[in-house]
């Protein structure tokens, strides 16, 4: 990476947060802060304006569907990464529809989480 990519991570896990900074920092990524939920997730990214966002799909006060529905129409230019410790099909057919088309199951490998975020990044 030529610029800092600044990293938003969303989930009501601060267990999560820990392990998306362990898995992406080292790549040269800034993990920014935690959102314990969509609605202040979606305040934070207005705030920070991160590059990538780490959505949780399953968390309380709004949801990560719902979440990315606002965050797809508001930040057209950030790229999100959906977590999930559910395999769902309907989940990953909602993320889907709105564009997101990456989808890392919980718990993830630290450099598989890498992997996809560079990819992600580099438009693939």
């Amino acid at each position: 990476m030529n610029k800092e990519c600044k990293v938003l991570v969303i989930d009501d896990s601060p267990f999560v947060f820990k392990a998306v900074k362990k898995a992406l920092e080292p790549e040269g990524f800034c993990v920014v802060d935690n959102a314990p939920n969509g609605q202040v997730g979606i305040e934070m990214a207005q705030q920070y304006k991160p590059d990538l966002i780490t959505l949780d799909v399953t968390m309380p006060v709004l949801d990560g569907i719902e979440a990315a529905k606002v965050l797809v129409k508001d930040f057209p230019d950030t790229k999100i990464i959906m977590l999930s410790a559910m395999g769902d099909d309907l989940l990953l057919n909602q993320a889907k529809e709105l564009g997101i088309s990456h989808f890392v199951s919980k718990p993830f490998k630290s450099d598989e989480l890498a992997k996809v975020a560079l990819k992600v990044l580099e438009g693939k």
